[in-house]
């Protein structure tokens, strides 16, 4: 899977340019506040990547445990197989082929259960991993309104960002959490 990317290199250009420029409080607030989205944002993608590795690596092992399943299921057909041949010419070595079949088909079960548990793991994986993307695409809208607004000089735009950039916060807690 692949990493959200996060292009804010040429915004913290422009921003700092803006902030330097104007000297004002306001400037200065809007550049900050834009430096802690693109923070939010950087650590949300790492985040996100991460999850996103897990839920692949988690779904490798499950699809290994199913084919140890699907091995054990053979194994237990051919002591069928094997426990038919033997009914009819030596009923002792019939019981311990039965016993055999029966520890498979046991094994079996206790396999099939921890696949199950792989796959819900790399489902929760996978929608942490969503959760974290949606913070990284608000955080970007929030750095890139931002920005428009310290370049406009249009607050009511950076009080847009803020408002975007609680969404991402929010976002970022519930793929934490």
């Amino acid at each position: 899977m692949e990493e959200p990317e996060v292009p804010t290199e040429h915004l913290h250009e422009h921003i700092h340019e803006a902030a330097h420029q104007g000297h004002d409080k306001w400037s200065m607030r809007v550049a900050i506040s834009t430096a802690f989205m693109a923070a939010f944002a950087a650590v949300s993608s790492l985040m996100a990547g991460h999850q996103s590795n897990e839920a692949l690596i988690t779904q490798v092992q499950a699809s290994d445990k199913w084919a140890y399943y699907n091995a054990k299921g053979i194994k237990a057909e051919v002591a069928d197989a094997v426990l038919q041949l033997k009914d009819a010419k030596q009923p002792d070595d019939a019981k311990a082929a039965a016993e055999r079949k029966e520890k498979l088909k046991k094994d079996q079960e206790k396999i099939q259960e921890e696949a199950r548990e792989l796959e819900k793991e790399s489902q929760e994986h996978l929608a942490d991993d969503m959760v974290l993307a949606r913070a990284v695409t608000f955080f970007q809208i929030a750095i890139s309104i931002s920005a428009i607004s310290l370049l406009s000089k249009k607050k009511p735009l950076w009080y847009i960002s803020l408002v975007l950039f609680a969404i991402g916060i929010t976002q970022f807690i519930l793929g934490v959490i």
